[in-house]
């Protein structure tokens, strides 16, 4: 088992996604695997950086567009998001019990006289 990097999805993620991505197309073999590049797109969305600024370890910037181009025009990540919402791993929910009163004056309330007065001064 390898040790994903920063932003990287783990070997059972992409056990789990695999299926899911289009067979291989004839011509030109792809210089970098369908992980890789996926692994690319999220390192971008994840990061807020531009597509120039990819890590060179992900393969050249225009070929991991090309792919997120394709992929999203196939509507593949609709397709991952239907199939991986259906079964939550409920990992990152958070609930939180706690409430936080908001000032008065935050909700809209009316200004009392003595307010009025000591603003218009």
């Amino acid at each position: 088992m390898t040790i994903p990097k920063r932003y990287e999805l783990t070997d059972e993620q992409w056990n789990r996604i695999e299926p899911m991505f289009p067979a291989y197309r004839t011509g030109r073999p792809a210089t970098i695997d369908n992980r890789t590049a996926f692994n690319g797109i999220l390192w971008l969305m994840r990061s807020g950086a531009a597509w120039r600024d990819i890590p060179e370890r992900y393969g050249h910037w225009k070929a991991i567009y090309s792919r997120f181009q394709r992929w999203s025009d196939s509507g593949l990540f609709l397709k991952m998001f239907e199939e991986l919402s259906q079964d939550p791993d409920m990992e990152n929910i958070s609930l939180d019990s706690t409430s936080i009163r908001v000032h008065q004056k935050a909700t809209g309330a009316k200004k009392t006289p003595s307010t009025q007065s000591s603003t218009n001064s």
